[in-house]
């Protein structure tokens, strides 16, 4: 299963050009860049460990391949994603979000079914990779 999320998901894994061409349009867009890394990609799971401090005033893109190659090696089985913010209306928003990095295996996720009262049912998603202990829940 992959891991669909950010905006180019659907998208084959960026070659590092694609990567600094985005960076590149970010940085054009005066949007800041920052690096984070998690091995729990649950869609809920918003809180990433950060790769560094965000580049607010970085201007030429290969300082984001860099950082990004950096966050590679450190972490080569982990999921990996540039984030773009937009501060143009005096708060945080992200303009632009792509996973650069992956497990060699995803797991993916299963659905779990509960019936409560009056006939409701719910489904809440479980990632398989949370059935391993932190930091090790991808084969290196």
């Amino acid at each position: 299963m992959r891991i669909t999320q950010g905006t180019f998901s659907y998208l084959p894994d960026f070659t590092d050009e694609e990567i600094a061409a985005q960076a590149q349009y970010a940085l054009d867009n005066q949007w800041a860049v920052s690096i984070e890394f998690t091995d729990d990609p649950h869609p809920r799971n918003n809180l990433w460990d950060m790769w560094g401090l965000p580049m607010f005033d970085l201007a030429d893109a290969a300082g984001v391949v860099r950082e990004v190659n950096e966050c590679r090696k450190a972490y080569p089985s982990r999921y990996i994603r540039v984030n773009a913010y937009d501060a143009t209306k005096g708060r945080q928003t992200t303009a632009l979000s792509f996973i650069v990095n992956r497990p060699p295996e995803e797991p993916g996720f299963r659905l779990d079914r509960a019936e409560n009262s009056d006939r409701r049912i719910t489904y809440t998603t479980h990632p398989y990779a949370l059935d391993r202990p932190s930091g090790d829940r991808y084969p290196s």
